[in-house]
């Protein structure tokens, strides 16, 4: 009698099973998590006593009792301070940021034309977020748009020409300042840092001197020195009738400052790549621009991402710095605007540093949220 020998085969695998419920859920999380060993118990104990002791007055000062409208002090002070709020109630005033919420984002720009820099954020927006999807089409054209197109248009936009009113640089200030630093400081540093880390590897000897002296000088001195020297000295330097905008020195000081550090980081991806990757290279007859670009740099800048977004993250906290050459970004006008009579409270110089540690921390931890993204997005088997 014949067999089908197609029943004794499995036509199709089966389903894998659950995990057992004890190696999976909250209750595994935190048993494994923080009740692993009584060192763990200790900590996790400590830890919870430290966040019940802590967050109930956090909550209570930042909005319990914080004071969310209002049209000068009083409605910040207590009476004692010549106020109206209960003696002994302090909250948060944020009625303040309220108020100087227009000069934080745009300092002293002219009211009736922050439509502009408005449209500048907007088209910003527009052409980062396809920048910033790995599977976005036509990344080419986006980069350039982004990189090249926008700040012309942005500079016409802010500045001023063909019909619109010239708005001088010292009337910016804010977080546009801001933005503006950090962008071009971040737009300018990457591929400079990336020359120089491959200047200072060349086997010709001006070239990895003029990068070696240029990369230790500046790492060598403080943001604030530089900033000082491009505003004050420079000028020393120039002919008569030669002057430079603030804001450009500023750029320019932020931008080399930067792409000093960036070198280092770029020149430590290159030394990580194995010597079997230039050696294939080289034997398949490329050149050494074709070697870098399309073998090196692409496997050397994937292993220093964090190491790049940390760059960009000092670069975003030190714009503050240019308050030292009287340009006033984020953190410059929430303190300039401290000074204002009409809302001189005990609360009102805190409440104006945690907006302006918010905001700079808000866009820090997106970049490291992103930066972690990216990295297991190209992640191809180095982590093991």
């Amino acid at each position: 009698m014949a067999t089908n020998a197609s029943t004794f085969v499995r036509q199709s695998m089966l389903e894998p099973k659950p995990a057992p419920s004890s190696q999976t859920g909250a209750s595994h999380w935190i048993r494994t998590r923080l009740f692993a060993t009584p060192k763990d118990v200790i900590l996790t104990i400590l830890a919870l006593a430290l966040i019940a002791y802590i967050v109930p007055g956090m909550i209570n000062w930042l909005f319990i009792d914080a004071v969310w409208s209002g049209t000068d002090r009083t409605a910040c002070a207590t009476v004692i301070q010549g106020g109206v709020l209960p003696d002994g109630q302090s909250g948060a005033c944020w009625a303040f940021v309220e108020a100087k919420f227009q000069q934080f984002m745009f300092g002293r720009y002219p009211a009736d034309e922050r439509w502009r820099p408005i449209l500048v954020a907007i088209l910003f927006i527009i052409l980062l977020v396809p920048m910033l999807i790995p599977k976005a089409p036509f990344k080419g054209w986006n980069a350039l748009a982004l990189f090249i197109v926008l700040p012309i248009i942005s500079f016409f936009l802010l500045i001023g020409g063909f019909g619109l009113p010239h708005v001088e640089t010292p009337l910016w200030g804010g977080l546009m300042v801001t933005l503006i630093l950090s962008f071009f400081g971040i737009t300018v540093s990457l591929p400079l840092g990336i020359i120089l880390a491959l200047g200072r590897r060349s086997d010709m000897p001006v070239i990895k001197t003029i990068c070696v002296v240029f990369i230790e000088v500046i790492r060598g001195i403080p943001l604030i020195s530089v900033l000082f020297m491009a505003s004050v000295m420079l000028p020393l330097f120039l002919p008569d009738g030669w002057t430079f905008d603030k804001l450009l020195r500023a750029l320019i000081g932020v931008s080399l400052f930067a792409s000093a550090y960036m070198a280092e980081v770029v020149r430590g991806g290159l030394q990580a790549i194995p010597k079997g990757q230039f050696e294939g290279a080289d034997s398949l007859g490329l050149s050494y621009w074709q070697k870098m670009r399309l073998i090196v740099l692409p496997q050397a800048i994937k292993l220093v991402i964090p190491g790049i977004v940390n760059t960009f993250i000092g670069l975003f906290k030190d714009t503050s710095l240019v308050s030292i050459i009287g340009m006033f970004d984020l953190l410059g006008i929430v303190v300039l605007n401290q000074s204002d009579a009409n809302w001189s409270t005990p609360v009102t110089p805190i409440t104006g540093y945690v907006f302006a540690g918010f905001v700079f921390w808000l866009f820090c931890f997106g970049m490291s949220r992103y930066s972690a993204f990216m990295e297991r997005h190209l992640d191809t088997g180095h982590r093991h």
